[in-house]
């Protein structure tokens, strides 16, 4: 039986580098942070937070207990290489949001060229845009020349940081104090090369990955074969289905879905139970280290059967 729980999907929470960087920033290596705490600091979903620890916790930088999470000693080092102070300041004279963020990224003045990466990565972050300023023989200038700032904008960069010969300054700016503190930090990152996790598919997606930890996998699917039904599920948690570039389900189980991941073996055939009775549907598992860990199928909705079951669907759904 294909079992389905009346849960609509919505916006899914994301995270970036910004995030895995807030969150190291955020916990300690005496005092215990709890994951729910940790979610509301990081300002993102319980389930992205969830991920975000797998990947810390696979590199042996936290531990996770009872008590709940801490640092480990790599987990401090790795805290340090990638350390920035931030801090609120008002450049309007200079910024082009309503809010800025400033970022001193200390002793990278050698990464820098002129400033255009890091203003891209802020705007690729969703910040309006950033501003970088390098200091050097014990005043700030602009990246690629020796022309100063102006002595106002020097004083009151320098009431927030205490600056160091080749310190980095990039201010962030948005609509919003969070966006602008993105923004700086992104390009932050970016000067620094990134935070260097190593990542891979076991990063991604696990045998207990969740709905919204397969959504950009299944979406992904979903705009590869033009728009047809896709449903994905892990194999020890609840998945997920797609319909017209909507969530339609994020707690969704079908019978081929765990037969195949059962299996371990592509099965093709006309779906007998479910909303896709009447409808042909192929599922494919996802291989790591040998094990099936979760299967993705595709719903073929182009044949006569499948056209005439969805109406039929809908009509059951207005009602």
């Amino acid at each position: 039986m294909i079992s389905r729980t009346s849960k609509m999907g919505g916006p899914i929470p994301k995270f970036n580098d910004y995030h895995m960087w807030k969150a190291l920033n955020c916990l300690d290596e005496k005092d215990t942070m709890g994951r729910k705490k940790l979610s509301t600091m990081l300002n993102i979903g319980e389930g992205s937070t969830r991920t975000i620890l797998s990947l810390l916790q696979d590199q042996n930088m936290i531990t996770i207990g009872k008590s709940g999470i801490v640092l480990t000693s790599k987990g401090a080092e790795f805290k340090k290489s990638i350390h920035m102070d931030l801090a609120d300041v008002s450049i309007s004279d200079l910024t082009i949001g309503d809010k800025d963020v400033a970022v001193r990224v200390p002793k990278m003045a050698r990464n820098v060229t002129f400033g255009c990466e890091e203003r891209d990565a802020a705007i690729k972050s969703g910040a309006t845009g950033a501003t970088t300023l390098v200091y050097s023989g014990g005043k700030l200038i602009f990246p690629g020349s020796d022309y100063p700032v102006e002595p106002i904008i020097e004083m009151k960069i320098k009431a927030v940081f205490n600056l160091k010969n080749d310190d980095v300054i990039i201010i962030g700016t948005g609509p919003t104090r969070e966006s602008a503190e993105v923004g700086a930090v992104i390009a932050g990152l970016t000067i620094m090369g990134g935070p260097q996790f190593n990542r891979d598919l076991k990063d991604i997606i696990s045998s207990r990955s969740t709905s919204s930890e397969l959504i950009s996998l299944a979406f992904a699917i979903h705009d590869l074969v033009g728009g047809l039904p896709v449903c994905a599920k892990s194999r020890d948690n609840l998945g997920i289905r797609i319909e017209n570039g909507a969530v339609i389900d994020n707690a969704y189980s079908g019978q081929v879905l765990e037969e195949v991941i059962s299996v371990g073996t592509t099965i093709r055939r006309v779906a007998t139970s479910g909303p896709y009775k009447g409808i042909r549907v192929i599922v494919t598992p996802i291989e790591l280290d040998n094990r099936i860990i979760a299967a993705i199928g595709v719903v073929d909705v182009r044949s006569m059967a499948g056209v005439n079951n969805l109406i039929r669907l809908r009509s059951e759904d207005d009602d």
